[in-house]
């Protein structure tokens, strides 16, 4: 399946998307930047995400609308108040998707309701991702999904049979190309949290490609994920992260963000293929192995023994499998120290 001019599956480099997230810190201009700054770094996506405070709650005063989880990142936060914060303004994405194309970059979007979907349309996005926490909203998936676009669900807290109900609604209302992301919604996430073991099982199970949404400090995470089978990275991405933003904690920056592209793909190619015996590379180097050489003069008729024959590098003469065998037997030939043994010598 292609995104834009990328082609993702196993056979090619994985997929490496910066999330921009609220990094942009209510700011058009550090937006820019940081797509900028995203380009350098090698990536192949950029993310954004579509919502405003009033489309993805209501501003309450109630206790539910507050984050009260003491290790949350946001703790004492109102969800409308953070959302307000975190949101990108409608009128930026055109130039942020502009400044992406001009780079080199493929930029698209979450959407978190019908308006935003309507929205992204308008600017011709070329596949849309769902978040984790939308990952049941079946509504928001068709809506989506019919647009015939490629799909991204991040299944993050969906069992088994919610992804199922969720890819059936995407299947039903027109996807054709589908990739699922672990992914673990906590922010940060641990890496004893991330269980890639699941990504092929459910390359299996859900018949579709698999990547990871990975909340995880550090590329260590992602990496083995590719090692794993994954196909597309999604990491949240800022210039820096002293300069703070709601998404800062847990976000790469440039330098990190380049090794990841660069240690994603040298991972995809290690996987290779299921392979024994010497590479085409490794040829050349069969002859310094050991074998069985002469390693002092020996004249006609004389006995080989651990004394005059050894096994040694390089590996042009018999393999050292015979050296026990041929002890004992009689030199056919005067043989010179130095000289790999062979069967005509006895």
């Amino acid at each position: 399946m292609k995104i834009g001019n990328f082609e993702i599956g196993l056979n090619n480099q994985p997929f490496v998307v910066a999330e921009m997230s609220g990094n942009h810190n209510q700011s058009l201009e550090r937006a820019i930047e940081i797509v900028e700054f995203a380009a350098k770094t090698g990536v192949h996506g950029l993310k954004l995400q579509t919502y405003t405070a009033d489309t993805i709650t209501i501003d309450s005063q109630s206790e539910e609308f507050y984050i009260r989880d003491k290790d949350n990142l946001w703790k004492g936060r109102s969800l409308y108040d953070l959302y307000r914060e975190a949101h990108t303004p409608w009128e930026w994405h055109k130039p942020i998707f502009k400044k992406a194309r001009e780079l080199g970059l493929i930029p698209f979007s979450t959407p978190f309701d019908f308006s935003s979907v309507d929205f992204l349309e308008t600017l011709d996005v070329p596949c849309y991702k769902i978040a984790s926490f939308e990952n049941t909203d079946l509504s928001l998936i068709k809506k989506v999904a019919s647009t015939g676009k490629p799909l991204i669900i991040s299944t993050g807290m969906a069992n088994i049979s919610e992804l199922q109900e969720s890819i059936s609604a995407a299947r039903e209302s027109g996807c054709k190309d589908l990739i699922l992301l672990k992914c673990t919604s906590t922010y940060p996430s641990l890496p004893t949290n991330s269980n890639i073991s699941t990504i092929p099982h459910m390359r299996d199970l859900f018949k579709c490609e698999v990547g990871i949404s990975d909340h995880t400090l550090g590329v260590g995470v992602s990496i083995a994920a590719v090692a794993m089978g994954a196909t597309f990275i999604e990491k949240h991405f800022t210039i820096s992260r002293k300069d703070g933003g709601v998404d800062s904690d847990f976000s790469m920056e440039p330098n990190e963000m380049r090794r990841l592209v660069e240690d994603s793909k040298r991972a995809w190619q290690a996987k290779g293929e299921i392979m024994y015996g010497p590479t085409n590379s490794e040829k050349k180097s069969l002859k310094f192995r050991r074998s069985i050489y002469v390693v002092e003069d020996i004249k006609r008729g004389e006995l080989f023994t651990s004394q005059n024959i050894r096994s040694i590098r390089p590996g042009l003469g018999l393999p050292i499998k015979y050296l026990e065998k041929i002890k004992g037997r009689q030199a056919k030939l005067d043989i010179k120290k130095g000289t790999p043994l062979s069967w005509e010598h006895f």
